[in-house]
């Protein structure tokens, strides 16, 4: 078998962003059908066509010797597993994971029909934990990430102009979980040898 085989090059012209709190969420096991949130996930609707940026990184510091000009080995000193997207929706979902707090029914004074909701911005604010989960897939080739813990990390700016929509930048990075940062799920063949 040839080692080139352009059948295994992969694109990413559909997928979803699906979050859940982290504490009892059931964590997939299956790649799923890549249209259906997993159970107990909440969509995040759609991102914008710069896609999400998915980056594992690990920081790495060289064991010197006097023996050697060069390291004779590496020690990792750290780890992360960071997801970057930006949110084209503005919904329950989005904004709350956005701002780090939740919406509130405002009481109309003399009752009647609630239109105005609240969400108050603490000066003091707690920083939640959510599941996430990624899917993404090429005709019958899917693929899920899945980070059991994380955080979001940091928050873009959102801007106001009459000819673009709004948008929510988030980039989440993934937390420990009895030692992962998150999995991979495919329903492509892995293995090495040929058929």
């Amino acid at each position: 078998m040839a080692n080139n085989d352009p059948s295994k090059i992969r694109f990413a012209p559909k997928g979803n962003v699906y979050i859940a709190p982290a504490v009892g969420a059931t964590l997939p096991t299956a790649v799923g059908d890549g249209k259906t949130a997993p159970t107990g996930y909440k969509s995040l609707g759609y991102v914008t066509d710069a896609g999400v940026v998915i980056t594992p990184t690990v920081t790495a510091d060289p064991v010197n010797v006097w023996q050697s000009a060069v390291p004779v080995l590496f020690n990792v000193s750290a780890a992360t597993f960071t997801i970057a997207a930006t949110f084209a929706e503005t919904s329950i979902n989005t904004t709350e994971l956005f701002f780090g707090a939740s919406w509130t029914e405002v009481e109309p004074a003399g009752g009647g029909t609630v239109d105005t909701w609240r969400l108050d911005l603490a000066s003091t604010p707690d920083l939640q934990e959510i599941s996430l989960v990624v899917d993404w897939g090429q005709g019958a080739h899917l693929t899920r990430v899945v980070i059991p813990r994380s955080m979001v990390q940091e928050r873009g700016a959102i801007t106001l102009v009459r000819n673009a929509a709004q948008e929510y930048q988030l980039t989440i990075d993934a937390l420990d979980s009895d030692g992962i940062l998150g999995y991979v799920l495919t329903n492509q063949d892995m293995t090495t040898v040929a058929p």
